[in-house]
């Protein structure tokens, strides 16, 4: 399953952390971040519950970006 969320962001390295921080976060298959459009797409592994995994996503991000904020 894919999902695209709004997300808040200052800047172009921002976001590419953002993506690596998502990508590597459990129940993620695929993230990928558009700094231009401010959004992220995520596709999620099998059977995972995107309400579940989305607050690991956005800590994940926390973590390299403080400031950064995902909408779901």
């Amino acid at each position: 399953m894919k999902k695209t969320y709004k997300i808040d962001v200052d800047c172009a390295n921002c976001a590419n952390k953002m993506e690596v921080a998502a990508n590597s976060t459990a129940g993620v298959k695929q993230a990928t971040v558009n700094f231009m459009t401010l959004k992220m797409v995520v596709e999620f592994d099998e059977g995972a519950d995107p309400k579940s995994v989305m607050p690991a996503v956005l800590n994940a991000c926390k973590k390299v970006e403080d400031d950064c904020e995902i909408f779901f």
